[in-house]
């Protein structure tokens, strides 16, 4: 026996139980739940095509963008936004408090309009440059502070100057009026021209989050679209954690079963194929982390099969190195002829597990491509623990002279 070797084994055994027991459960509480598992809403927005035109792949990503932007300002976490077809546009949400108020807010055109009293149009929301909610420092209502862009602030002077002609009179002419989706929400008169590009929508608001709201929505923009709701899935809280409590059992099941079987059939080689799953495991869910994955049902689901071809890729190469036993090699022999035997195997089958992977990220959309994605970051992550790690570990052990007889392999004889 090398005692030097046997202690490095040791030490490094130990230092993976470390790395397992302090690594993997605050990786995991740390990745965000996605809408079957955190609860939230599922809305499908039908774009509506105006007479004499048809709906354009342009204009659906132009409404991917807007959405986004609506949902970023107001706040929601990891959505999830994706076309389906030529004219749909599918929205989750996880985690709302009120998804009844999120989708309003969302199917919104958000068209805002400044008009003249003769109904000419001053300006329009992609003028805006700016638009936060506030406060009137005369009675503390809530209003809407707008900055223009350059083009707009033009307009909006030209506008107010010629308005204030006619202040102090009853003349319509010194009105402006401001429509939001083809609604009047405000006509304040004009006391005196505005060059600066700023304006103030009041009144009608009967708190501040409504005004802040509004100004979320005409920061993001106006939907180059109409549109409308066609269907609505709410998932309660309750429901997806009760389907992640299931998935948890699931997986603790499956593994512990997968581990006491390798340690059964394969002796010292299935205790390191379970050392190389825990290393395999703090690999792929910190591979999660760093991408910003948002865990969802089929996420676990591949998951979990990328664990069965992690497994796989350890089974191959141990049945090779006990048939090299068998043919009487030595413990180091039949170590290195089964690797090398069941490399291209290894490689073959992993291989064209990714091309199905890419294939369904590539066709797929939300949940498919999270099952894609991590499928192909377990097998990525096998691959390595498999070929590598495992291999290293047997070598270390092989090394130290503590398990040099055929029957820690699990042969007789």
């Amino acid at each position: 026996m090398q005692l030097g070797r046997a202690t490095k084994l040791a030490v490094v055994m130990i230092a993976i139980l470390a790395i397992g027991l302090t690594a993997i459960k605050p990786l995991l509480g740390s990745l965000e739940l996605g809408l079957d598992l955190k609860g939230g809403v599922q809305v499908t927005l039908q774009a509506i095509e105006k007479p004499g035109e048809r709906i354009t792949g342009e204009q659906m990503k132009q409404l991917q963008a807007v959405i986004r932007e609506r949902v970023d300002q107001l706040g929601i976490a990891e959505p999830r936004i994706q076309t389906a077809g030529e004219d749909r546009l599918i929205v989750e949400l996880a985690g709302l408090e009120d998804p009844e108020a999120a989708v309003e807010l969302i199917g919104k055109t958000a068209m805002l309009e400044f008009k003249k009293a003769d109904g000419t149009v001053i300006l329009q929301g992609n003028q805006l440059k700016d638009a936060r909610a506030g406060h009137d420092p005369r009675d503390n209502k809530p209003v809407i502070n707008l900055e223009f862009n350059d083009e707009g602030a033009k307009a909006f002077a030209e506008a107010t100057t010629e308005a204030a002609r006619y202040a102090d009179t009853d003349d319509p002419r010194n009105r402006i009026a401001i429509f939001l989706d083809g609604q009047l929400i405000s006509n304040p008169g004009v006391s005196e021209p505005i060059p600066n590009g700023m304006a103030v929508i009041s009144g009608g608001f009967e708190d501040f989050d409504e005004a802040a709201n509004l100004a979320a929505l005409l920061r993001g923009g106006a939907l180059p679209v109409e549109t409308e709701v066609i269907a609505k899935q709410t998932v309660g809280p309750s429901l997806g954690m009760e389907s992640l409590d299931k998935s948890k059992m699931a997986g603790v099941v499956g593994l512990a079963a997968i581990a006491l079987f390798l340690l059964g059939v394969y002796r010292v080689p299935g205790v390191i194929a379970n050392l190389s799953l825990i290393i395999y495991a703090v690999i792929v869910i910190a591979a999660l982390y760093f991408l910003n994955a948002v865990l969802t049902l089929p996420g676990i689901a591949g998951l979990l099969l990328s664990v069965g071809v992690a497994v796989d890729a350890n089974i191959i190469i141990f049945e090779r190195v006990k048939d090299e036993l068998r043919n009487g090699k030595t413990v180091r022999a039949a170590v290195e002829s089964g690797f090398k035997r069941a490399f291209l195997t290894i490689v073959d089958a992993n291989v064209t597990t990714l091309i199905v992977a890419a294939i369904l990220y590539y066709l797929g959309s939300g949940p498919i491509r999270g099952f894609a994605v991590t499928l192909t970051i377990g097998i990525a992550a096998s691959m390595f623990t498999a070929i590598t790690l495992t291999r290293w570990m047997l070598r270390l052990t092989i090394g130290s002279g503590l398990f040099n007889s055929n029957k820690y392999f699990g042969v007789r004889g």
